[in-house]
């Protein structure tokens, strides 16, 4: 009777929702109450079935009775159990995850696929399963890149020669966005970040409407900046730089003053070698 009602309640919804972020969590509230209803119904079936024997209800009342330890070992025995449980109810009511959220978890991005009453199914990019308790997303902080909306921001990080064109970058970064279906249209910029150690720092700034469709925006944009670069500029590659230099001469063949710099003597066209 609860898998019908279940099946009625989640096609009803289904057919009437508009928001799937609402209704996956309908279903993820709907399938853990009817699990819940299911293991007390279980519980109560049985514990009525033997009430009705008079042999059992008076082998149970003895060993109650003359074993008091017998509920506080049971308690500590399904401790962890229990509170893997309230952990699992607690996940499901507060929605702090629901079915098909994107979090990242032991340093893994993945997909949660199931709840339980005990455990939560991560599914991560490659297809692996990461099963975790419920008390883990109660008690460890985690990513929900999800939680209130599916839209994302991403980075795409370029390291460029001084010479780089930032305003050609710009307006072609403007050109790949407008023919990508991939971009929502909320962002997309591009700033210089840094520029230190012999190279500037570019940092393209897009969103798309999950974290999908970032991946693989970010990855369109990337190939699209590299290959603008190669053809049009390929000036702004980053690449290293060496400054050739005449030889310093000794400190005591200069008869100016000490603390003179002996590179800038190199580097002065040999005067100081011709007054020498």
């Amino acid at each position: 009777m609860l898998l019908i009602v279940e099946t009625v309640v989640l096609a009803r919804y289904t057919a009437l929702a508009k928001d799937t972020r609402r209704l996956k969590r309908l279903e993820t509230a709907v399938v853990l109450a009817r699990r819940i209803s299911v293991a007390l119904i279980s519980t109560l079936a049985v514990a009525s079935v033997l009430v009705t024997i008079d042999e059992v209800r008076a082998l149970g009342a003895g060993i109650l009775a003359s074993a008091g330890l017998i509920p506080i070992v049971a308690g500590l025995a399904v401790q962890n159990s229990l509170s893997n449980v309230f952990a699992g109810v607690q996940l499901a009511f507060t929605g702090a995850i629901r079915v098909d959220d994107v979090v990242v978890v032991e340093e893994d991005m993945g997909t949660i696929e199931e709840i339980t009453l005990t455990y939560v199914v991560v599914r991560v990019w490659d297809e692996r399963r990461i099963i975790l308790p419920s008390t883990y997303f109660t008690s460890t902080p985690f990513e929900n890149w999800t939680r209130r909306r599916s839209e994302l921001l991403g980075t795409v990080e370029l390291d460029l020669d001084w010479h780089a064109p930032v305003s050609a970058l710009r307006k072609y970064l403007d050109d790949v966005l407008r023919t990508s279906d991939l971009w929502d249209g909320r962002t997309g910029a591009l700033q210089v970040t840094d520029a230190v150690d012999g190279v500037v720092s570019a940092r393209t700034l897009v969103s798309a409407e999950d974290s999908s469709s970032l991946w693989d925006l970010r990855c369109e944009t990337r190939e699209s900046m590299v290959g603008f670069l190669q053809e049009r500029y390929p000036d702004a590659l980053p690449r290293q730089r060496w400054e050739s230099v005449g030889p310093a001469l000794p400190l005591g063949a200069w008869d100016g003053p000490l603390d003179y710099d002996r590179t800038t003597i190199g580097r002065a066209g040999g005067r100081g070698a011709s007054k020498l």
